[in-house]
Order: structure tokens, then C-alpha cells, then sequence
């Protein structure tokens, strides 16, 4: 028969559980304490028959002392466990984690398939299955929930938390979702289940991704750089997309502890402090077995559950493969509100006309479209290569099927950068692009700095650039470059700016780090730096406190430098090839006749050019990005001319703006940040961006001027 967990352990805590001593066992069983306890300390273990009694002396069946793969139902039942006020009177109204995040099904479908990416377990090269359900409850498939989550213990909790609404934000969210429950009849469920992941493994308290996840704020335990995550803010939009701020958890381990690895349980509360019954809690509560170590067993730990316990708090898995399943409990979408006008009139509405932010069809369809949007790279695979992730999305009321399981398919969400991808992979890319279908590839450098804010480079990091004509009008919005590294999910979404005119509508990939191949030159280093420069959100690259930490302050300009060179070799591959002077319209030029007129005398002395077209847009970073044109009369000599970058302001001299780069593009060279022009040229162009650093305002509040002024000497 297949045994779980050690004897001797398993006995320990059953004899705690039960709230029996060692000496009290034993005299039920007729032996002496020193017998048993040689049993708990592993020096000996008893035998069949002795198995018997100690089953009848715990209240349970012989098999489950024979297996050891659960805890005998005898002794403290699950229940709540709401962290106590603190001594000092001090209070948290809510967790601030959670207002990183806004109550979106859409970022939460980033965060948690970013987690279970960073989970994934390589070693069989299998990708990670990751299933959203969607579950509303009515009737009395809701009475029953509540029954198994004990709500009548949580209530009064609730009722405390709901006469604060007026004073703090999560009262307010809290009392919404209470109501809307009694008032509407209704509770929605929003689980995500991941599969050959590692599971919440680790002790109740120590260090461990169980804790990690269950008993901590801020704490994250990825490794290595191809990790998505770093601050340990993910999972706190489990609870932020909760009304009732209440997260269950069923996670079934790669890595066994207590010897079992099966219906690992136990839940989550976050509450603002509150006072009942003229007691004070602190703010988390939480759902799972008394631990018998606990100051007047009071402290709630996991526990393992039986197969009929996990099916009624909805939280059974599909087989024995490890991962973690999290029930959102009272899930709602508020930032689905949002939106063009336009729309208002589709959105769903509930009975009193309001737009109803619980509708499991719209949220559905919000999750698709997240899903295809930030991970359709991680689900494509070729040229010998797998897929990295597996994601599907259904809707359930009451148990049957509402919308069915959707499987998230790239090539219909990102039809373009599929082809890309794929044609990366095997192998079958052009150096440019002259027939539809196809795809460009480029590497363009990213130069690494050394760390410590130590000057100089440490290598030059090679990206893969891909570039392909746009498919269909699904590929919206166009002319973009999505950026990704290691775990393939888009980080950064930018879209190319001063297109040639006339070109055609195209989608270009960036791969930067382990994205880019495991051969790429400095990868792993170029993957430490970019994981470095993402923001909380992970949705751009730039300027972090992190950043600057490790490397310097300057160091972003790195990654500024790395845009510059993208945009530059996009508009070169989506670019259409000029016409020789020979190629087409020869007839029509022999049938005109154009008379010339003389041409006009060029000045003798210096000629000052013009400044005649400018483009300027705010970056991810707050600098001003501008593109400028410049006309020159025609003389034998150009004055040189110094871009200056100002803040406009209503009254008193406009503060002036550096350069964090300035470049030339075309008809002219940058010395010392000074323009200078060949003799003969007529027009020039050149690009800058500003340095934040110099910035006095928030770029967003401020318009910008922009001078030609002439250089020194002239």
C-alpha cells in the first residue's frame, strides 16, 4: 500500500490535533509511553495490529493510518483565524499592496499567467496549462458555498468593515460586493488553476513559496533573470479583484511536505482593521486547520483536505499534476467600465440600468482578449522549439456551461507576429521585405553597463528584430513593436513614429535577452538589466529606482538608445525602395515640355538655416522626443546652429532643457550638441530626447519650445 508521510511525524500531529499527550495514547493502548514514543521519534513503528487500535484511539480508519495521506478528522476543526489587533493601537485600512492594482480581470490575467510562466517546471519541457473559470453562483448553489465557507462566521467581520464605508476605500468596495450579493442573489467565482507548476511548496511559516504567497507582502522568491516578476506585487490582484477581499487556495506540490502533496488547502481574508464584539482585529484573517503549536491554538495553518471538502468550496483539480488553483471569491471587473464612449450602449446593464461590472460573458471575453494581447508569444512553438504556455478561458452558472472553454490561439489574436515569431523560429526570415508575407529580421545592439555605476560597457547585447506586413484588421493597433525577453511575455508596446510616407501597415517583434536565443551574446546579462528597469507593472522599459541602484542614474539611456536604433531599422525595412531615374513615366515625360527658368544667384555670404517642421511626443519616461526638419537657403556657406529645449512658460525667462541624446538623421552631423551642415545641403533632420533630470515640471504639464540658435564663432 502506498504511504505518504513518515510515521513518526504523522503521529506527532494527529496526537496534537486530537489534543491527546503521548502518555494518554499509550495508556489507551495498553503500552507504555516509551513505545510510543520511539514510534514518534522513528526508532520503531508499530505493528498491523497495533495500527488497529491507534485508528479506533484517533476516531478514524486503519487506512488512514496505514497511508498517512491526510490528517484524521478528529481534534480542531477548520475554522477563521482573524489576526488580533495590535497592542499599540495601530491600524491598517486595507492592504496597500493591493492599491498597486486596480479591480481589472485583465491585469489580473497578466499577473497570474506572468506567475505561473515564472512557476512553470522545465524539466520534462512541457508547457503550463493555465485555465481561467468564471463561476456564478445563485440559489442554492449559493447557500451552499456560503455554508462551506463558513459565512456566518465571517459575517459580523463584513457588517464591522461596512459601517467604515464612509471613511476608507475597501470599506466602500467591501460593503458593494455584500450587497450586491443579498440584493442580487449572486456571487461570482473567478478561478485560476495552473498545471505542471511548481505548487505552493514549503512550510506553513519558514521560507517558501507557500509562505511567500499566503503569509507575506512584498516578498518574491523568483529566480534567475528570465523571471517576470521581481517585487512581489503580482499576487496581490488575486485579492485586489475580490469585492470581499477573500482568496481560497487548493495547490497540489511538486515537491511533497508532511510526506502528501495532494489538496494543500487554506484561505486568505483582507480586511481593513475593524472592532467586533468589542474586540479589535488587525486587518488578515485566515481560513485553514488551528495549529496545536500556536499560542492557545489559535493561528490557522493548511491543511489536507478530502476530496468532498475541496468540491464544495469549488476548488477541484483535474489529476494529480502539480499546480496551484485560487478561487477569487465575489470577483468583479471595475476597470471594464472604461472605455470609449461609443461602447456605452453594448455594455452589459443590470435590472436598475447600471453597468453591471459582474457579468461573466463580458469578463470572459475581456480575459481572451488580455490573454492574446500580453502572452501570444509564450504560446507559439516551432522549428523544434514548444511553447512555453497553454491558456484557456470559460463560464459556468450554477455548474453548467455558459460560454464554452475557450482555448487562447495566437494566430487569431496576434495573426502577424505569429508569422514572425514562427518564421523565426524556422528559420525562414529575409533581409528584407519584398513580397507579402514575409518577414524582416534585424539585430540591433543594446550596449550593457557595467554595474556599480562604474563607466564603460560590458558587452553588446545583439536583438532580434522582426518585421512583417500587417495581416488583417484584427492587427490593431498597427505599426507597433512589441518587446519581450525570457518568459515571452510583451513588456513594452510602442508604436514607430515619422514613417516614411505612403508605408504600408506592418507589426514588428523585439526579442532582447534569453528571448533572443540562448547563443545571443550577453543575454543573461541583458536580461538581469531589463528585469531591472520594469516598473511594478511590467509594462515598459525605463528609469527604476533599481536601476539606478545597481548601475547609475544615466543607465536608461541605454535602453533609450536601444529604442532609437529599433525605431531607426524598422523604418529602413518597411521603407519602399525608390525608383531609378529610368523606371516608369518615360513616356510621359518625352510627351511634356517644361520650360526652365534661369537659375538664381546663389549669396555670397553665410546663410543661417530654418527650423520647418517639428514632431515632439512624451516618452515612456516623461522626456520630450522630438524629430525636426530644417530647410537652408542656398549659399556657399552654412551657418552651424545649436538645438536648444525649452519649457514654455506664462511669464519670466523659459527654463532650458539638456540633451539626454541628440543624433543626426540625415543632411547634417552633431559636434558637441552643435549642428553642422555640408556645403550645398538643403534640407536636414535630426532627433533629441530630453533629459528628465533637467526637467523643473512633470513633462505632462508643460509644452515644449524648440530654438535654432547659431553655434559659437559664427
Amino acid at each position: 500500500m502506498e504511504t505518504g508521510e513518515e510515521f513518526g511525524p504523522w503521529l506527532s500531529r494527529q496526537l496534537r490535533l486530537a489534543g491527546k499527550t503521548q502518555a494518554e495514547l499509550a495508556k489507551e493502548l495498553g503500552l507504555t509511553r516509551a513505545a510510543v514514543s520511539a514510534w514518534i521519534a522513528g526508532r520503531s513503528t508499530p505493528r498491523p495490529t497495533v495500527m488497529t487500535d491507534i485508528a479506533k484511539a484517533l476516531g478514524t480508519d486503519v487506512g488512514t493510518v496505514h497511508t498517512r495521506t491526510t490528517d484524521t478528522q478528529a481534534g480542531l476543526p477548520v475554522t477563521w483565524y482573524h489576526r488580533p489587533g495590535y497592542s499599540d493601537g495601530g491600524r491598517d485600512l486595507g492592504n496597500a499592496a493591493a492599491f498597486a492594482f486596480d479591480a481589472d480581470v485583465q491585469v489580473l490575467a497578466r499577473e497570474t499567467c506572468q506567475n505561473s510562466l515564472d512557476e512553470r517546471l522545465t524539466e520534462n519541457g512541457r508547457p503550463v496549462r493555465v485555465r481561467y473559470t468564471l463561476h456564478e453562483l445563485t440559489g442554492e448553489h449559493l447557500d451552499a458555498f456560503r455554508e462551506a465557507i463558513l459565512w456566518n462566521d465571517l459575517f459580523p467581520h463584513y457588517s464591522a468593515v461596512s459601517e467604515l464605508a464612509g471613511n476608507q476605500k475597501v470599506g466602500r468596495v467591501v460593503d458593494a460586493g455584500v450587497r450586491d450579493m443579498y440584493e442580487k442573489g449572486r456571487l461570482v467565482l473567478l478561478r485560476v488553476d495552473d498545471y505542471n507548476a511548481s505548487g505552493l511548496t514549503g512550510d506553513d511559516y519558514a521560507d517558501g513559496k507557500f509562505a511567500a504567497v499566503v503569509r507575506r507582502q512584498l516578498e518574491s522568491l523568483k529566480s534567475g533573470p528570465g523571471a517576470g516578476g521581481s517585487y512581489g506585487l503580482g499576487k496581490a490582484t488575486l485579492w485586489a479583484t475580490s469585492a470581499l477581499g477573500l482568496v481560497l487556495i487548493n495547490s497540489t506540490l511538486s515537491v511533497p511536505h508532511e510526506g502528501r502533496t495532494e489538496r494543500r488547502m487554506i484561505g486568505r481574508l483582507e480586511l481593513p482593521w475593524r472592532e467586533v464584539d468589542g474586540r479589535p482585529y488587525a486587518g488578515p484573517a485566515w481560513f485553514g486547520r488551528p495549529d496545536p503549536d500556536s499560542p492557545g491554538a489559535e493561528v490557522a495553518r493548511s491543511w489536507w483536505a478530502d476530496e468532498d471538502t475541496v468540491a464544495r468550496l469549488h476548488l477541484g483539480r483535474d489529476g494529480e499534476e502539480p499546480g496551484t488553483s485560487f478561487l477569487i471569491v465575489g470577483a468583479h471587473d471595475v476597470a471594464s467600465l472604461e472605455g470609449d464612449s461609443a461602447d456605452q450602449d453594448e455594455k452589459p446593464r443590470d435590472e436598475e440600468g447600471s453597468e453591471d461590472t459582474r457579468d461573466i460573458e463580458r469578463m470572459h471575453e475581456r480575459l481572451v482578449e488580455a490573454l492574446g494581447r500580453d502572452f501570444w508569444a509564450a504560446m507559439i512553438g516551432g522549428g523544434g522549439r514548444l511553447p512555453l504556455l497553454e491558456v484557456s478561458v470559460r463560464a459556468l452558472r450554477n455548474g453548467d456551461e455558459v460560454v464554452p472553454e475557450t482555448m487562447v490561439d495566437p494566430s487569431v489574436e496576434q495573426p502577424s507576429r505569429t508569422r514572425a515569431l514562427r518564421a523565426h523560429y524556422e528559420g525562414t526570415t529575409v533581409d528584407r521585405l519584398t513580397e507579402a508575407g514575409q518577414v524582416a529580421i534585424r539585430n540591433v545592439p543594446l550596449k550593457l553597463p557595467l554595474a556599480g555605476g562604474t563607466r564603460g560597457t560590458l558587452g553588446t547585447h545583439q536583438a532580434v528584430l522582426l518585421v512583417t506586413e500587417a495581416a488583417s484588421d484584427k492587427d490593431t493597433p498597427k505599426n507597433q513593436v512589441h518587446s519581450l525577453r525570457g518568459n515571452r511575455m510583451t513588456v513594452k508596446k510602442a508604436t514607430v513614429q515619422n514613417l516614411p510616407l505612403g508605408t504600408n501597415p506592418f507589426q514588428a517583434v523585439l526579442l532582447v535577452g534569453e528571448a533572443a536565443g540562448e547563443t545571443a551574446p550577453f543575454a543573461k546579462e541583458a536580461e538581469e538589466f531589463l528585469r531591472a528597469a520594469e516598473p511594478p507593472e511590467h509594462d515598459r522599459w525605463g528609469q527604476t529606482e533599481e536601476l539606478i541602484l545597481r548601475w547609475s542614474p544615466s543607465a536608461y539611456r541605454r535602453i533609450n538608445n536601444l529604442t532609437t536604433e529599433v525605431n531607426s531599422a524598422v523604418r529602413e525595412l518597411v521603407a519602399r525602395p525608390r525608383r531609378g531615374r529610368g523606371e516608369g513615366g518615360e513616356a510621359l515625360r518625352k510627351a511634356l515640355t517644361v520650360k526652365s527658368r534661369p537659375k538664381a544667384k546663389a549669396p555670397s555670404g553665410p546663410v543661417v538655416p530654418v527650423l520647418d517642421g517639428l514632431d515632439a511626443t512624451v516618452g515612456d519616461h516623461g522626456e520630450w522626443l522630438i524629430t525636426a526638419e530644417v530647410s537652408i537657403p542656398r549659399g556657399d556657406e552654412i551657418v552651424p546652429m545649436v538645438p536648444i529645449a525649452q519649457m514654455d512658460v506664462r511669464s519670466g525667462g523659459r527654463p532650458r532643457l539638456d540633451w539626454a541624446q541628440l543624433v543626426a538623421v540625415e543632411g547634417c552631423e552633431v559636434e558637441d550638441g552643435t549642428l553642422r551642415f555640408p556645403p550645398g545641403t538643403r534640407r536636414a533632420k535630426f532627433r533629441g530626447a530630453t533629459d528628465v533630470s533637467s526637467h523643473p515640471v512633470r513633462t505632462t504639464l508643460t509644452r515644449l519650445v524648440l530654438e535654432l540658435r547659431a553655434g559659437k564663432g559664427a
